[in-house]
């Protein structure tokens, strides 16, 4: 979903994109939106086609639908709560960047980066923040010398998890703790991404913070932590995160000591910005008890009433709707 915002009048244009890729003109009404365990909410084409500008010399947007064509106004700023592939990783932020008009979030590379798992692992590494282990690895690998390839899997030890490399949510996850079930899960990876991860699972606990630029040249913020508890599952999954499903609780802020907490907030603030260091991000970490392990710079979190970034924004005494002004600000601020 798209939310783009003309200031001058205080008006959200709500703007979702379907499955095929076409932007249509949505109802600003939250509910029709809201997770429920039955469905997961879907853009529909209602027939309306919204038109973004033909050039950088306006910021109407326009929208058809049955009774014609109408304005919908100048758009000062867009606030783009997409997630995955044609959303999160970069491919609007580049079309709206084409028509010079502002957006919340991370810039081009920025978002592309944090897409990309084997990616950021490298950036990461790059920067000296440490990562979990992994293999990537491809089917055409696989075919060319599978001996190899196990090899470089089996030194990770079990379990490994299996993830494909650009998709998020969960989807396409799989926890491997025995050899014979590694091929089931690479497939249920490739269903979804050409190139999958194999990575190390580490045993500790998993909390997360969220991220957001300094004010005024300022330092990074960084959010307290929150801590996902997993009792009942094998681990985060989609159905946990979208759905609400027993066996995980989210705790916040975290039960960490006081120089844990600095610790952790140091890495995220470093690799935040070995990132691009825009807009926002939550960076998930495994704590092992003595080290702190980055699993996933997330650069368009959820922002749903279970999702842990608003919530540790939240308590870290920054509002809700502070918070979307701060990343509209930010926006603006670039422009």
């Amino acid at each position: 979903m798209l939310r783009a915002i003309d200031r001058d009048r205080f008006r959200v244009i709500p703007v979702g994109i379907t499955r095929d890729g076409a932007f249509v003109l949505e109802d600003d009404d939250p509910d029709k939106f809201a997770l429920r365990p039955e469905a997961l909410p879907q853009v529909v084409d209602n027939g309306t086609r919204v038109r973004l500008p033909d050039s950088t010399l306006s910021r109407e947007w326009t929208v058809t639908d049955a009774e014609g064509t109408r304005s919908l106004g100048d758009v000062d700023v867009v606030l783009p709560i997409l997630h995955g592939r044609f959303g999160e990783d970069g491919t609007v932020q580049g079309l709206l960047e084409l028509l010079g008009i502002p957006y919340a979030g991370g810039g081009v590379l920025m978002s592309a980066i944090g897409m990309n798992k084997n990616v950021t692992k490298q950036v990461l590494r790059s920067a000296n923040v440490p990562v979990v282990p992994w293999v990537a690895v491809t089917r055409a690998d696989l075919a060319r010398d599978r001996a190899l390839w196990e090899r470089r899997v089996r030194a990770l030890g079990l379990p490994v998890f299996v993830k494909p490399n650009e998709a998020g949510s969960s989807v396409g996850v799989s926890k491997v703790s025995r050899w014979e079930d590694l091929d089931a899960a690479l497939d249920t990876a490739f269903a979804e991404d050409g190139l999958v991860l194999v990575e190390q699972a580490i045993v500790g606990r998993e909390v997360e913070c969220g991220v957001l630029p300094g004010r005024d040249g300022g330092p990074v913020r960084v959010s307290v932590a929150g801590e996902i508890v997993v009792t009942g599952r094998e681990f985060y999954d989609f159905e946990a995160k979208y759905l609400d499903a027993p066996g995980v609780d989210l705790v916040c802020p975290a039960d960490l000591r006081d120089g844990e907490l600095a610790e952790m907030q140091r890495i995220a603030a470093k690799a935040f910005e070995a990132i691009g260091g825009q807009g926002l991000a939550r960076v998930d970490f495994f704590y092992t008890g003595t080290e702190f392990y980055v699993n996933e710079v997330n650069t368009m979190p959820g922002f749903t009433p279970i999702s842990m970034f608003p919530t540790c924004w939240i308590a870290s005494g920054l509002t809700y709707p502070d918070l979307i002004s701060d990343l509209l600000d930010a926006a603006l601020a670039k422009a």
